[in-house]
């Protein structure tokens, strides 16, 4: 068999076990050494040479018959724990036992790597016998996850963050994906080996999984991807959170019903329902069809709490009048140089402060990138970094928090096409919940064939609400005013949202409309709420007054009769 790959991963060592290639059936490398003497050179399995699986009919088990490794290297350092006899030892007989009494065998222990040893645990401040969950990628150790006897946990420090388990999945069409180690060996003990547990459980309003990101090549090519995590909140939230990376028409869904997860589940139901209850996952509720049963979570928490609070992007004054949903778009408007882009950056950081969202940039006026990635810095920093400060320990962490966090979209030509392409493949890989479109009028759609310009602004905006709403993100769109009015003083007006090319279209489509406008006079600038598409986010004609601190780059709420900053920012 000539080749050099499989599902997408570098073949590293092409049969390992040194079996015949040319047969589809075979001896086990793992059980023929346990059989009977006259029983050993008896064909006991299948090798599926295309997916790069072994099936033993003997001993049950699925091994792989390559080993494997990524394409490219991670773009990070991280550390590599050890892994040799002096620091990993086989689990003594004690755990064994405690291991056996949550219906786990010793046999599984081994398939899994599972040992024990010493290691420093910082909630007892003090060193522990602990179990060590080994973290393997391509046969090697990655990361280790140590449990103390306390239920104290923690990870390797400096490590790469994968999901455990995560070889296990090369070579099938589907794969599961749990909330812990425990449910791993749960799902392995029932004769499911293709199954991976995030590496630090679950929690709310968090979409900052950096594990996926580092193994996201690993789902290329899922046909169905399983999830059963835990029938809790948190467990629900990172449930949802996956289904929007990984896509709602490849999911399908595991209902644990009154257990917390899959081992409490095992242990109280058995083998057999619990392979029963696994095979029954369903997939996630088709895309617009809509039932009673569907939404009746949501109708109960309206019926019980009302409105859900918006989101906000922690400025005092703004924060009154605004706030927001994921899913939507808001547009931005204000006449040249008027501080639009500023502002927004200044959103979309307050946003990542308060909610760990990540954005991504489609800028094609924000150039060059280096200076844009400059504001974000000082906005992050809160200070203007000087040549003394390079190479210091803030510079690293805030130029590490902004390449996590913040993504440029860099094209020679920009359509809305590519720009909501590579928007999808952002929430794919790294989990983005912004999108910053700016300025529209630079990211022509190349579908739209009318010359109507209020059918074709309509349909700009039909394809962004899709994509905001497909993948629960929101979207900014900066659009300058076409046409500038001054008063009989031959001061310039207020531009709003009719002033916008297809200017009624716009307010029509968008969820919220927001000026940027500034005050040459007093040197403040204003953002006022032209719209808000549900009147719980805020106040139409509402306006929240700042000022611009120059080194930090920040808005700072204002109130009238305040001491004045003479420097202002503009696009």
């Amino acid at each position: 068999m000539q080749t050099t790959e499989i599902n997408g991963f570098l073949i590293d060592n092409f049969n390992q076990y040194s079996l015949d290639t040319k047969a589809t059936q075979g001896v086990c490398p793992w059980s023929h050494e346990h059989r009977k003497p006259e029983n050993r050179k008896k064909k006991c399995s299948s090798y599926d040479w295309e997916r790069g699986l072994g099936t033993c009919h003997n001993c049950n088990k699925t091994y792989q018959l390559h080993t494997y490794k990524r394409k490219g290297d991670s773009e990070k350092n991280y550390i590599r724990p050890d892994f040799s006899t002096k620091t990993h030892k086989p689990v003594g007989s004690k755990i064994v036992n405690w291991f056996k009494s949550r219906g786990i065998s010793q046999k599984t222990l081994e398939d899994l790597n599972v040992s024990e040893g010493p290691e420093y645990m910082p909630q007892t401040n003090k060193k522990e016998n602990t179990i060590k969950f080994n973290y393997m990628m391509g046969g090697e150790l990655v990361n280790i996850k140590y449990r103390d006897g306390r239920k104290n946990f923690k990870l390797y420090k400096g490590a790469e963050k994968i999901f455990y388990n995560i070889d296990s999945v090369i070579g099938y069409n589907e794969c599961y994906i749990v909330e812990g180690e425990m449910d791993v060996l749960s799902f392995h003990e029932a004769g499911i080996p293709n199954v991976i547990s995030v590496p630090n459980g679950a929690t709310l309003n968090s979409n900052n999984l950096d594990y996926l990101d580092n193994c996201i090549d690993y789902f290329d090519n899922k046909e169905k991807i399983i999830l059963a995590v835990d029938n809790d909140e948190a467990g629900q939230a990172l449930q949802q959170e996956l289904i929007r990376r990984l896509g709602a028409e490849v999911c399908f869904i595991v209902d644990f019903k009154d257990c917390k997860d899959a081992n409490e589940y095992l242990l109280k139901h058995g083998k057999e329902n619990f392979l029963s209850t696994i095979s029954k996952g369903k997939p996630v509720p088709l895309e617009n069809v809509t039932t009673f049963k569907d939404i009746e979570t949501e109708i109960t928490d309206f019926v019980q709490h009302g409105f859900k609070p918006g989101y906000q992007a922690g400025l005092s004054n703004f924060d009154k009048i605004f706030s927001t949903y994921t899913g939507q778009f808001i547009t931005v408007t204000g006449i040249p140089s008027s501080g639009k882009s500023d502002f927004v950056d200044q959103l979309v950081v307050g946003y990542n402060i308060n909610y760990k969202w990540k954005t991504a940039f489609a800028s094609p006026e924000n150039a060059p990138t280096y200076l844009h990635a400059h504001k974000l810095m000082r906005k992050v920093w809160q200070d203007m970094p000087t040549p003394g400060d390079i190479n210091t320990k803030q510079w690293k962490k805030v130029s590490e928090h902004i390449n996590d966090n913040f993504f440029f979209i860099d094209m020679e030509r920009y359509t809305l096409e590519a720009v909501l392409k590579k928007g999808a493949e952002l929430v794919k890989r790294k989990g983005i919940k912004c999108l910053v479109i700016d300025p529209f009028n630079k990211i022509r759609d190349v579908d739209c064939k009318t010359d109507d310009v209020n059918k074709y602004t309509m349909e700009y905006l039909t394809k962004i609400e899709v994509f905001a709403k497909k993948f629960d993100v929101l979207v900014f769109i900066v659009a300058h005013p076409t046409k500038m009015y001054r008063d009989k003083d031959g001061k310039i007006e207020e531009p709003n949202m009719y002033n916008i090319k297809g200017g009624g279209e716009w307010y029509d489509a968008s969820y919220h409309g927001i000026l940027v406008h500034r005050d040459y006079e007093n040197k403040t600038v204003k953002a006022k709420v032209l719209k808000v598409k549900f009147q719980n986010l805020g106040e139409n004609g509402a306006e929240a007054i700042f000022k611009w601190e120059p080194k930090s780059g920040c808005f700072i709420p204002h109130e009238v009769n305040k001491d004045i900053i003479d420097v202002m920012p503009w696009d």
